[in-house]
């Protein structure tokens, strides 16, 4: 199973050039880069740790794609994405964000029923990698 978050899921995995024309459209619009990693990939977990303090006042993408690398270096395990920032409506929203690495093998998630009163379902979604505690998910790192 692959897992498929962010704003180009459906595409094949970007290569670093093609991460870098992106984070260079995010830097013209104006938008603070971000990276962040995880090992927990629930699609409602949007609170992922991040790597370093967010990238303002940038003009290329070489700080960032370097800031991407060194996360990849220490967690080589994780999945590693990068957010854009848009603060012109007075808030901060995400603008974009994508994966730009994913673990070697990805286990899935698992979908349960839950039967209530009255012959409700409801589902809920748990992911194989949550069986294993935190930093040890997908193996070392």
């Amino acid at each position: 199973m692959q897992l498929r978050h962010g704003t180009f899921s459906y595409l094949p995995a970007l290569t670093d050039d093609e991460i870098a024309d992106q984070i260079r459209y995010a830097l013209r619009n104006g938008w603070p880069v971000s990276v962040e990693y995880t090992d927990d990939p629930h699609p409602r977990n949007v609170y992922w740790e991040m790597w370093g303090l967010p990238l303002f006042d940038l003009d290329e993408p070489d700080g960032v794609l370097a800031q991407i690398n060194e996360c990849r270096a220490t967690y080589p395990n994780h999945y590693v994405r990068v957010l854009a920032y848009d603060a012109s409506l007075g808030r901060q929203t995400t603008a974009m964000h994508f994966i730009v690495q994913k673990p070697a093998e990805e286990p899935g998630f698992l979908l349960s029923r839950i039967e209530g009163p009255d012959r409700t379902q409801r589902y809920a979604l748990s992911s194989y990698a949550t069986t294993r505690p935190a930093g040890a998910r997908y193996g070392d790192g």
